[in-house]
Order: C-alpha cells, then structure tokens, then sequence
C-alpha cells in the first residue's frame, strides 16, 4: 500500500527566506548609489583564467548564452558602449537591438540541434520491443529565448539585473531509448515541452563586491562548474552524476528551474562565496521518482514533465536544498595581457563546495517495516536529509607566451555522498583541453575528459538481495572538437566510449547486461 504525502506546510523556511530577501533587496537597492551590475560567474572565471576556457559551455543554453557574452565582453575595447551583433545571425535586426540596448534591454534567442548513434552497445527500447537492435540514430534540440534588462539604463534603478527565459525542448534522449548510462552522453537532452526556465531578479551592493539573486533559477550555471570541464557534451562534465541521479529530479538543474535566494560575495579578484537556498523538487515529484519505488515513473525517468510541463508552479512544498562554494583564483590574469609588464604566472581556479537536502528519500535498504527492501518488497523507508561534498580543479599548465591564445589545461572534480540514500555513491572527472590547437583558430578548443560514476552500497545491496544483476562503476571517454565555424555559430563533433552502462546493468531482458557504447554525435549552436 502507498503512504500518501503528508500535505506540504503552508508557510516553509525556504519561503520566509524568500520573503525576507525581497524586503531586504527593495530598499537597499533604492539607495545603492554607487552599485554596478555585476559579471556572471562564467565571466569571472573567464577573466581569471585569462580567456582560456572554450569559446562557449556546453552545459546548458544558458551557460551557452552566458559563455558567449562574456567572450565578446572580453573581446570589446574597455570603453565601448555599443552593442556588437557580429556574433548573430540576425544582427541588429533593423536596428532594434542597438536601440533596445541603448534602453537597457538585451534580447537572445539560442538554438541548439545534435544528432547522436551509437554503433555498438545499447539496449532495445520500449518503442522497439524485444527484438529492436538498441543502436542507431536520434536528434534532440533545444531553443531559448532569453530577456534581460539593467535597471540602471531602463530607469535608473543602479545594480539591478532582471532575467527571463523560456524552453521549447523537442526531439528523443538517445540515453534515455538506448544507452541506459548513469548520465546522458548530452546534457541537452530533455523531455519535450514548451516550458519557462528562469525569472529572477538580481541586485548588488558594495560596488559589486556582493550580489544577490532571487526568483526561479537553473543552479548549474553557477555551482559544481568546471570551466574546463564545460567544453564536453556528456551530462556528467556538467551537473555531475550525484545531484543529477541523487535528487528529485535531477535538483534545479537544466532543463528545471526553482524558486531560490543566491548570495555571493567576492572581496577581490582571488576569493568568491557562494550560497544558495532553492527547492530541492521543481517538479514537486515526491513519490514515485525512483526504481525503488513501486518501480519507478517508466514512462517518464526523468520526471521533467510529469507534474510541471510548463514550468510555472514554482514548487516550495517539498524540502529546501542548502548549497554553498568557496572559490580561489590562483594567480588571476590582468585585463589586457598584451599589456602585461611582467608575468603574472599559470591561473587556475580551485573550489570546495557542498550541499544538503531538507527532504525525506527511499532508502535502498529497508522498506517502511524495517525489513530488506529487495527481499520483502513494498515501499522504501523514508530517510531524512541528503548531503554531497565536491571538490573541483581548474589550471592551466602551459602556454607558449602571455600574448598567445594557445594554452593548455587541465581539469579535474570530484563528488561524494552517502550511499544508502543515493544511486551514486562518488563520481569523478578529469581531463586536458588545448585552446587556440591550430594557426588561425584561436576560438577552437580540442579536449579529452574521462569520468567515472559508482553504484551506491545501498543500490548494490538492492540488486544483490532482490536477485538482479549487481551494478558497479560505470566509466566514460570524450574526445570532443569545439569549432568557431561563424561569428553566430559552433559545430562539436563528438566521440565517446562508454564502459559497464550503469555499472552492467541489465538489459531489457533482465538476463544480459548492457554492452560498451561506441557513441558519436555532432552538436551545433546557433546564435540568432
């Protein structure tokens, strides 16, 4: 028998804090005379790792939107005021973008389409019945207008930053059909819809030095980013495995959005912290989200649509994710390198960061009578809290001199948890980007990552007393080429090779496990 949800408190910690933080925000922001509207983080990290991260971030269209923003800030002479529109397609659209930036509103509008197989590996899907082959090929796409307006030019309001987006998200997760991976081989696969994605507000204070952000927010743009890592095109170099297969729906994290407060300070150019309190649940999916209860929601894994398809209920009734980061910047780039008197040494960005989670999660081991849950059956016993420590490596290690776009660096993250809560128990990532590989392609990046996700003690337990086949670790390698082709467009393409899908999970048959995956895809990002 299911034991219903206990009906969500009317008044929770997650929006009294939301609450106060627009009391807060109102006046202070009427008298900051001095404010300025602060960077994205993606920005930052640009800056201090002199312009040596891709061209773009494949995490998701909005660290697309962000990443492509802050290179052509980066690109833009220090006293320009004026809106370059060479990086789209449309250009300045008879003049009404220069004009709208001119008021303080910016328009974008991001298009991204990937075509993917696999040649070897896999598993038949449902649409193709026991005797379907589980290879061959699959597009997915995804467009996002966005909407931003300073309100210092719009009216006068200095430091305010106001953002809008939404999703039209089409096409099949080959992932999701075939590949029974921990994580997609794209993190821009999704549920079809027609959705909204983020509305926030954000002000700062301090003369930039503190900013905060509130409203509905994709938190993956901002927390658990590798800058480096952000070149690859698997789900894992973005979001990581933990929060994405350990929460309730994946966390606020693309393609979801959540109601939340970020805080961020950054003293100067070497430390920055970082707090956030969001929902943990954007869909509000509190039962029937993972295998273990009643077997799951087959029909839709990744509950991004099953409640909150159009991603406007704003969910606040479940339990509140507290997340928080301290960032170092090791010898941090100056302005203009071409400039540079002396040489300012390698950069490199280092981060310590955790999470913990308010809400109750089936526990792998035991069902609600105390007994082994894999034996007995029936519903999982509800634990309370949920937490994940991360730390993450960003350097360069080599550049031929401080006026060359060729650099070489270096990443590496990693993520741990508790396991009789969790499908993952720890996962790392690493690899090795060349920017500017060849004469003239100073926007092209090559790289290869690797990374590695580990089945719970709990989730192994589960398999071992229910009689399935035992899941261990899964591994997967990325050799991916980000190219410039036009100022308004990138092609990627891409090779991967994934070991132990799920850990050898079992395939349709429950009998065999899933083979290796030989995957090759090519990803395109328009500008508009």
């Amino acid at each position: 028998m299911k034991i219903p949800d206990p009906p969500p408190p009317r008044w929770t910690a997650l929006s009294r804090l939301l609450f106060l933080s627009c009391m807060l925000i109102g006046p202070c922001g009427a008298t900051t005379a001095h404010a300025q509207v602060p960077r994205t983080q993606i920005a930052d990290d640009r800056a201090r790792l002199g312009n040596s991260t891709p061209l773009i971030q494949q995490i998701d269209p909005a660290t697309v939107r962000d990443s492509e923003r802050a290179q052509a800030d980066a690109q833009a002479p220090p006293s320009a005021d004026a809106l370059d529109t060479s990086g789209s397609l449309l250009g300045n659209m008879g003049g009404a973008r220069p004009w709208l930036y001119r008021h303080g509103i910016s328009f974008d509008l991001q298009d991204v389409n990937e075509l993917w197989g696999n040649a070897t590996g896999g598993s038949a899907s449902a649409s193709d019945g026991a005797g379907g082959a589980g290879t061959g090929p699959a597009y997915d796409g995804v467009t996002m207008p966005t909407l931003t307006i300073d309100t210092e030019k719009l009216f006068g309001l200095k430091g305010g930053l106001f953002n809008v987006s939404a999703l039209q998200t089409r096409g099949r997760s080959i992932s999701q059909d075939h590949l029974a991976d921990f994580n997609p081989v794209s993190g821009f696969e999704a549920d079809r819809s027609t959705r909204l994605f983020e509305l926030w507000y954000q002000h700062s204070f301090l003369g930039g030095k503190l900013d905060v952000k509130i409203g509905q927010q994709d938190l993956d743009t901002e927390f658990l980013i590798s800058d480096y890592g952000a070149l690859y095109l698997n789900a894992n170099f973005g979001w990581p495995m933990g929060p994405s297969l350990n929460l309730y729906a994946g966390g606020p994290s693309w393609p979801l959005a959540s109601p939340a407060v970020r805080v961020r300070y950054r003293p100067d150019e070497t430390f920055t912290f970082m707090f956030a309190a969001a929902d943990d649940n954007p869909p509000g999916n509190s039962s029937n989200s993972f295998v273990i209860q009643n077997g799951g929601n087959r029909a839709d894994p990744t509950s991004q649509t099953t409640n909150d398809g159009s991603g406007t209920q704003f969910n606040m009734g479940t339990g509140a994710l507290l997340i928080t980061e301290l960032q170092y910047a090791l010898n941090p780039q100056p302005a203009d390198m071409g400039s540079a008197t002396r040489n300012p040494g390698l950069p490199g960005v280092y981060k310590l960061g955790g999470y913990y989670d308010t809400a109750r999660f089936p526990d792998y081991r035991y069902n609600m009578q105390g007994r082994p849950l894999g034996t007995y059956g029936g519903m999982p016993r509800q634990d309370r809290g949920n937490w994940l420590l991360y730390g993450i490596i960003d350097q360069m290690i080599w550049r031929p001199s401080l006026a060359s776009p060729r650099s070489l660096g270096v990443f590496a993250r990693a993520t741990g948890n508790s396991g009789d809560r969790n499908m993952i128990s720890f996962a790392i990532d690493a690899g090795l980007n060349l920017k500017a590989p060849f004469r003239g392609r100073n926007n092209d990046t090559i790289g290869l990552g690797w990374g590695i996700g580990r089945a719970s003690s709990g989730l192994r337990e589960y398999d071992r007393t229910s009689g399935a086949l035992l899941q261990g670790s899964e591994n997967h390698l990325e050799l991916t080429y980000q190219a410039q082709v036009t100022p308004w467009m990138v092609m990627q393409p891409d090779f991967q090779y994934v070991w132990h899908p799920s850990g050898r999970v079992a395939d349709w048959s429950g009998l065999r496990r899933v083979g290796n995956e030989v995957v090759c895809g090519l990803h395109a990002s328009l500008t508009f």
